[in-house]
């Protein structure tokens, strides 16, 4: 046994099956006026706020067993066969139970084809192996073997804790002997067979003797009486009840450790859960008194906040005094639309000091909101302020707010700083969000936007929430911005590379990207539609040969009868299979199988047209803004760890260019008339940069000289002159140069060209030993990543690699594989926006005919008279050739035409 590990915890991992059994056999029944089971639920609701209050845990989650089978069945028919089903009074408590927990802010995680140990262990594993301190609050003695030096459990109905003496001490074994102590000794709740006649004391004992069941089996023999006879009876079935005891700790989850930080309560639901399940308790906390309506107090005296509800001249006057007098204005929008083009102002919140804030509803609805001041006036006396260059302002993501006040005829300008872009600089892994923000900077839970307004079906616009609690939430907004911003612009100065970072490139950016999303892009529709109906019919065909093929017709959109043709009528040979045992139908397997086999080839051509036709060609028209006939994508500034640039609504980046059906796609972005688009996008940068941070002589050497890069690394690998070098020996030089910047192995780099894996190492030695610098770049880079955690662009943007020091080999190797590439990437992404920032200012400034209008990942795209089109070229080809002083030339590939993919292509 152990004393508690003092809070805040790092991770918490609550086994929500064990503690839903254990509240209902231990706590008396209780129920709703109408009879509804709540005993259940009650318990496991104080079991966890009690688990929260002492732990405080920093990432948290409860997981439950998903219904189904797991792949422990598909091992042992009889596993678990004989536990009786689920009480109809505890089953109707399960999802009333798993709302309240959501309702709460909880992460809950339910795994198809697993338990929910198995989830609990590759959780705590990938807490362990980052250093972070886990505890699982469970009664389930299978979690022993999960013990380690960064892992104890919990049972939170006895308050008794188990680190690894602990686990010693109850079993007679440490954790790594659990496995096998439960194999011998078997689980009946579970039905694992284990070995009739060995209780504890003796699996203790042999495996004291012995260390391991491995070396207990050797044994057999020597081991005399009945014991000893039951245990060479039943030696087939160990191995057996071995890996049913085994919890999994490899599982490939779509969740990580930074999506269990607990989310604010939403207020709203608990409410509604409190009142129908009748919890008294709970009701009493939630029902306090409304704020009044010109100011609010928040709860907590550690964290005192005045908050005012503007609602009349005077009150506005006595504010605007205020906020022009302010070194630093704080403000944030609430509006009618995520839709940044299209949204209307609900109302707008201010504030100058930490802890003192004011929303001025606008456009509010409902018995409460009237009277409020008139929103055409009131934006109209804030209009100078706002447009004031010389007041600072400060937000969350002013990128949006910036456009909709844009929708009411005002230009926002002092935008100072933003809090978003501040924290993306300080450290692009980490979330940037303001609720995420709030509690990892501030230790602030935020009001959450669903707490105000609902969710799903029941959700209200915000024009509809009543002026208290919209004030609560949108003042909140504006506070917490500020205060924000007083921790990390300090950090940022700190480090004046990421102050230059953060004041030289994303700043500035931010308002080009801005009316980069309010130009938008022309899109030929009907062109589209066309394409929809061509893919349907290539893909109908497809089907058709597929279907031939199989030899039986099948639904090819069907992971399941996919698998039983493949592999159980075609006998295919399995490669891998999924977490539940199947034979796995991914993208990668198929493209293994294709190459001997033509059903899987014939599946993957379909998939990739139907993915083009339901992403882009049925999608796109859609999309389409009918105000302006065109598409408005908006760009992510601080998604991308490496700092380049995303989109979505639509996602541009992610067009295929290396099919034709592809680059027709690209054939829909067309010019207005009497215009032509102008594609601008830099020629190897990523090599280029390369060569720059390696300082590598013959790689320089190449790109000064202006050679073709592939070409000459084809010469210096297989050592023939560079006039003789092949189009094959060209591929695979090129493969060698983009895989080893990608850190490809000579596994993958054999996979990839068709070779053995030693004539692939061969390439990449002979690669090494031309380019020796490059070899002490990568060496150099690992070597660092160590060190200090993070490697750096040429421009200082620092990239974090937190995994560079992880026990898990695999997790190791992609995280140096990533330290790698990070720079090269990084890197070009500071050289697009400088010259995106550099580019929009000589457009502005020089009154160019030009309009940029796309950015994808290397490439810019412009709207250009065709009148003005070489002049526009010139003046875009110099300034991305300049945007950076690099040891070899930046080249800039540009071409115009009247469609994207003619501009391309040129």
């Amino acid at each position: 046994m152990t004393a508690a590990i003092p809070p805040p915890v790092p991770l918490v991992l609550v086994d929500g099956s064990g503690y839903l059994y254990r509240a209902f056999h231990a706590l008396p029944p209780l129920s709703t006026r109408d009879g509804r089971p709540t005993g259940a639920v009650v318990g496991v609701f104080n079991m966890l706020r009690k688990l929260i209050a002492e732990l405080q845990p920093v990432r948290l989650a409860v997981v439950f067993d998903a219904r189904g089978k797991t792949f422990r069945d598909e091992l042992f028919q009889a596993y678990k066969a004989h536990r009786p089903p689920m009480p109809d009074d505890l089953s109707q408590q399960v999802s009333p139970l798993k709302a309240l927990i959501r309702a709460m802010g909880v992460p809950l995680i339910e795994v198809a084809g697993v338990e929910a140990d198995d989830v609990i262990g590759t959780l705590a594993c990938q807490a362990a192996a980052e250093g972070l301190q886990t505890v699982i609050s469970t009664g389930d003695k299978d979690m022993a073997q999960l013990v380690d030096g960064h892992i104890r459990l919990v049972n939170t109905m006895s308050g008794t804790w188990l680190d690894r003496e602990g686990v010693t001490a109850k079993f007679g074994v440490p954790p790594e002997c659990i496995i096998d102590y439960l194999a011998l000794v078997g689980d009946s709740s579970d039905n694992i067979p284990g070995v009739p006649q060995v209780g504890p004391k003796t699996a203790a004992k042999w495996l004291s003797t012995y260390g391991s069941l491995d070396a207990v089996l050797a044994a057999a023999d020597a081991i005399a009486g009945k014991v000893g006879e039951s245990l060479r009876n039943h030696l087939d079935q160990l191995a057996l009840s071995r890996e049913l005891a085994r919890i999994r700790t490899d599982l490939d989850l779509a969740l990580g450790l930074d999506d269990l930080h607990p989310a604010p309560a939403d207020t709203v639901a608990l409410l509604a859960l409190a009142q129908d399940l009748e919890m008294g308790g709970l009701l009493r906390e939630l029902l306090v008194a409304p704020m009044d309506a010109t100011a609010a107090t928040a709860p907590s005296q550690d964290d005192p906040r005045l908050y005012h509800c503007i609602r009349d001249e005077a009150a506005l006057s006595a504010w605007m005094d205020r906020l022009e007098r302010a070194e630093l204005i704080a403000l944030d929008t609430e509006t009618t639309s995520l839709d940044s083009l299209n949204a209307r102002i609900v109302g707008v919140s201010f504030a100058i000091e930490p802890g003192e804030a004011i929303y001025i509803p606008l456009a509010h609805e409902g018995l409460d909101a009237v009277p409020q001041l008139d929103r055409d006036a009131t934006l109209a006396r804030l209009r100078p302020l706002l447009e004031n260059p010389d007041r600072p302002k400060v937000g969350q993501n002013l990128k949006y707010d910036r456009a909709v006040l844009e929708n009411h005829g005002i230009r926002l300008a002092g935008i100072r700083h933003d809090t978003l872009l501040e924290s993306y600089v300080l450290d692009s892994t980490a979330r940037h969000d303001l609720d995420t923000q709030a509690r990892r900077e501030l230790g602030v839970s935020t009001i959450s936007y669903e707490t105000v307004t609902g969710k799903g079906a029941r959700q209200i616009p915000f024009a509809a929430v009543p002026l208290d609690a919209a004030t609560r939430y949108a003042a909140e907004d504006a506070d917490i911005a500020l205060r924000l911003h007083q921790v990390l612009w300090p950090r940022l100065q700190a480090v004046p590379a990421l102050e230059r970072v953060y004041e030289s490139i994303e700043m500035p950016l931010m308002p080009v990207l801005g009316r980069m999303e309010r130009l938008g892009v022309r899109v030929d529709a009907s062109l589209l539609r066309a394409q929809s109906a061509e893919l349907a019919a290539e893909m109908a065909s497809l089907r058709e040969r597929a279907q031939a093929e199989a030899g039986c017709a099948f639904n090819l959109d069907s992971p399941k009868q996919l698998q039983e043709i493949l592999y159980d009528k075609l006998r295919l040979p399995v490669t891998r299979k999924t977490p539940k045992g199947q034979p796995s139908t991914a993208e990668d397997v198929l493209q293994e199988l294709a190459v001997d086999y033509p059903l899987p080839r014939l599946i993957l051509d379909y998939r990739s047209l139907a993915k083009l036709k339901s992403t882009y060609t049925d999608k796109l028209p859609a999309q389409i803004d009918p105000r302006t006939g065109r598409i408005h994508t908006s760009y992510q500034q601080a998604v991308a760890a490496t700092g380049r640039l995303s989109s979505s609504d639509p996602n541009l980046q992610n067009i295929p260019v290396r099919t034709a059906q592809g680059r027709r796609i690209r054939q829909a972005f067309i010019a207005d008339p009497g215009h032509v688009l102008l594609s601008a996008d830099y020629s190897q940068i990523e090599l280029r940069i390369m060569a720059h941070l390696s300082g590598d002589a013959r790689l320089c050497e190449a790109f000064a000289q202006g050679e073709d890069v592939h070409r000459a690394t084809a010469a210096e690998v297989f050592g023939v002159p560079l006039e003789i070098v092949s189009s094959e020996q060209r591929r695979a030089a090129k493969a060698i140069n983009f895989g080893l910047i990608y850190g490809m192995s000579a596994f993958g780099l054999a996979r990839q060209l068709g070779l053995t894996r030693d004539a692939a190492q061969r390439y990449v030695d002979r690669y090494f030993e031309r380019y020796p610098g490059v070899r002490s770049f990568m060496e150099q880079t690992r070597a660092k990543a160590r060190e200090q955690g993070f490697v750096e662009t040429v421009f200082g943007r620092r990239l974090y690699v937190p995994d560079i020091q992880a026990r898990n080999a695999a997790q190791r190797q992609y995280a140096e594989r990533t330290a790698i590439n990070a720079p090269m990437q990084g890197t070009a992404a500071d050289i697009i926006k400088r010259a995106m920032i550099t580019i929009d200012y000589w457009i502005a400034q020089e009154v160019v005919p030009a309009r940029m209008i796309l950015q994808v990942h290397d490439e810019l795209v412009f709207e250009v008279p065709l009148g003005a089109i070489d002049t526009v070229k010139a003046g875009v080809l110099a300034r991305m050739q300049g945007a950076a002083d690099l040891a070899v030339p930046l080249e800039v590939h540009a071409g115009n035409g009247e469609n994207w993919d003619a501009a391309h292509g040129s």
